[in-house]
C-alpha cells in the first residue's frame, strides 16, 4: 500500500474469495488496512458471492460478519468485474488497490492477463492464498522463479510473492486419522489419492502401521477391482 502498488490474489472462485474479502474487510474496519479499492474479477465469485449474501441474516454466520447492517460481505470500495470489458479495464488501473481473480493455482482464467501487466512492476505484490500444485504457474512463483510463462510468452518476475497460510479447506495427516479412526471397524482397504508423492508415500505408510489396512497410492493408470 505505501509503495501504492497492486496486491493481486489468485484465489479459488467459491469459498476462497469470500473468506479473503471478509478478512479484508475485517482488517479495514479495525483500522489495520487503509481502505483501498478492492476488485473481485471473476463472474463465478460474484455469483457465489451472491448466494453467500442472500444468507447474511442466517443464524450460522458469526455476528460480526452483519455486525455493521451492511447488506454485503465487503469492505465499501468494492467492485465487481463481471464482463472481459471490466476485466480488462483493471489493467489502466494504478495502486494502491487489490485485484481478487481466478484460478487459484494461475493454470487459467482472467488472473493470467494480470500476471502479464503486473508481474513485472516492484511495486507490486503477488499474494498466493491456496495450495499450489506441483507443475503449475502457482508453484513456479512460490519456488521463487525470475520468470514465468503466460500465453506463449516468458514474463519477468520483478513483483514480490507471498503466501497466506493457514486457509486450506483440506484436513491435515492428523485430522486425516482421526476421521479413519472414527470408522466403526478399521478399513480393510485405503487408497491415498490427491496428494503429491511424498507425501502421499509418507502418509500411506503411517495408515498401514496405525490401521492394518491394504494402503495403495494409485499411479497413473492403475486400475482395482473392488
Amino acid at each position: 500500500v505505501h509503495k501504492r502498488g497492486v496486491i493481486l490474489i489468485p484465489a479459488f472462485a467459491v469459498g476462497r474469495t469470500q473468506v479473503i474479502s471478509l478478512i479484508l474487510r475485517r482488517l479495514m474496519a479495525g483500522g489495520d488496512l487503509k481502505e483501498i479499492p478492492i476488485h473481485i474479477d471473476s463472474p463465478m465469485a460474484i455469483d457465489a458471492t451472491l448466494i453467500y449474501s442472500r444468507h447474511l441474516f442466517d443464524e450460522n454466520l458469526d455476528d460480526d460478519v452483519v455486525a455493521d447492517d451492511r447488506s454485503r460481505l465487503f469492505p465499501r470500495n468494492v467492485h465487481l468485474h463481471r464482463t472481459v470489458h471490466e476485466s480488462k479495464a483493471l489493467n489502466g488501473m494504478r495502486g494502491p488497490r487489490v485485484i481478487i481473480a481466478a484460478s487459484g493455482m494461475m493454470t487459467g482464467g482472467r488472473i493470467l492477463h494480470h500476471l502479464v501487466r503486473r508481474l513485472p512492476d516492484h511495486h507490486n505484490l503477488v499474494l498466493l492464498s491456496g495450495y499450489q500444485a506441483a507443475g503449475t504457474r502457482g508453484r513456479t512463483l512460490q519456488d521463487g522463479a525470475d520468470h514465468v510463462r503466460v500465453h506463449g510468452r516468458d514474463v519477468r518476475v520483478r513483483a514480490r510473492v507471498g503466501t497466506i497460510e493457514g486457509l486450506s479447506s483440506h484436513g491435515d495427516r492428523d485430522e486425516l486419522l482421526r476421521w479413519v479412526r472414527t470408522a466403526p471397524k478399521p478399513p480393510r482397504r485405503v487408497f491415498v489419492v490427491h496428494g503429491e508423492e511424498a507425501q502421499s508415500e509418507h502418509f500411506a505408510n503411517v495408515l498401514r502401521d496405525t490401521t492394518a489396512a491394504e494402503v495403495t497410492v494409485p499411479r497413473l493408470k492403475d486400475s482395482f477391482s473392488l
